[in-house]
């Protein structure tokens, strides 16, 4: 793992909708304290001219203009952190050296945070996360599978996983320290504070993490008085793939736009989990939606077949409010579908909605990718 960018930025909040973490200031008061004493110990090494350790393996060797890059904060041999995470507690040690992810929402809060994992899987990687994917030294399987011979082979420091990967626990847990830091539909901004302030204690980012929070908080704060404002709209999300249309309602995979920008859903949708129910274009035509949000899954796994415009011109859908009033809203697959909840990819999302939404629209029946 490599660090580059700033080590924390502007001290600010969390979201007010965080669960607080046991032990997370005693750790950041042993952390300064070790830094402390840490650096009365490189002093005394230099006045001493006593000659310095070489930088160990995956840590970065100085900055662009060869001077030393900065050490996250309980970085040192023995200091850990204990993570409350989906299956349970799990003590990772501070500033891990060899980190393998798995979930491409927590590679781009890592991104965000100046971080670069070692290890990621065969995926197919959004433009803004293709350069960390290709910085990794080490692919670790696919997003469902992870290759447990080569990890083992690795011995990485840490490995993240999510929901796609969460029935391997058990196998990669006994290789390495492991987290899951799966989005809890029914909770989601809680559940993402909770994972993103547990990055920011194990990399020593901590402010970094609360600066990038209360930016988040504000970007919901003003989308949601923005949708308000834009009057009586509501909304079906639904997704295509392999011919097939799914729908989404609250507290559900792509439950953000009901549940944390508040756009009410134009009609129940009865499904087993958070997957969605099968839906069709009989379906779409009875809620007769405001907008009609369109995630095209086969476009996000790069699969060949018909495309979520293709599945979806029908008459019945036509004839809804949203296609009459060009508010069929195909939105970005890649982000929606393979990043979801990250640190930069919320504020992408949280404007494609509401742009869309919020603007008039020329468009019918169509990809409109204007949201940015």
């Amino acid at each position: 793992m490599s660090l580059h960018g700033p080590q924390d930025g502007p001290l600010a909040t969390t979201l007010r909708s965080a669960r607080p973490r046991p032990g997370s200031r005693a750790l950041r008061r042993a952390s300064v304290m070790l830094a402390a004493s840490t650096a009365v110990l490189v002093l005394a090494t230099a006045c001493t001219g006593g000659p310095a350790e070489p930088p160990t393996s995956g840590s970065p060797s100085g900055t662009a203009s060869g001077t030393p890059a900065p050490s996250p904060t309980g970085s040192s041999a023995g200091d850990t952190v204990t993570v409350e995470h989906a299956q349970g507690t799990t003590e990772v040690p501070a500033g891990p050296e060899k980190v393998f992810v798995f979930d491409l929402g927590v590679l781009d809060s890592l991104n965000a945070l100046g971080i670069q994992p070692d290890g990621v899987p065969d995926a197919p990687y959004p433009e803004e996360l293709q350069p960390v994917a290709d910085g990794a030294e080490v692919r670790v399987g696919s997003l469902t599978e992870p290759d447990l011979d080569v990890i083992a082979k690795e011995e990485p420091d840490l490995i993240i996983i999510s929901a796609a990967t969460a029935e391997a626990y058990p196998e990669l847990s006994g290789i390495a320290p492991t987290i899951d830091l799966s989005v809890d539909p029914s909770a989601p901004m809680e559940s993402f504070t909770q994972n993103a302030t547990a990055l920011g204690e194990v990399f020593g980012r901590e402010m970094q993490v609360q600066a990038a929070l209360s930016g988040i908080e504000t970007k919901i704060e003003d989308a949601r008085a923005t949708l308000k404002d834009a009057g009586n709209t509501n909304g079906l999300v639904v997704m295509t793939g392999s011919g097939e249309i799914t729908a989404f309602g609250p507290e559900s995979r792509f439950g953000l736009i009901h549940d944390v920008l508040g756009v009410p859903s134009a009609t129940p949708v009865m499904a087993e989990g958070t997957d969605g129910a099968p839906a069709s274009p009989e379906f779409i035509a009875d809620a007769d939606p405001d907008n009609l949000f369109v995630i095209d899954e086969d476009a996000a796994l790069g699969r060949q077949g018909a495309t979520a415009e293709d599945v979806l011109d029908d008459d019945l859908v036509s004839g809804t409010k949203a296609a009459r009033n060009g508010k069929v809203i195909y939105l970005d697959p890649a982000d929606w579908y393979l990043v979801g909840y990250g640190l930069d990819n919320l504020h992408r999302v949280v404007n494609e909605v509401v742009n869309h939404v919020a603007t008039a629209s020329p468009t019918g029946l169509g990809r409109d990718v204007s949201g940015t």
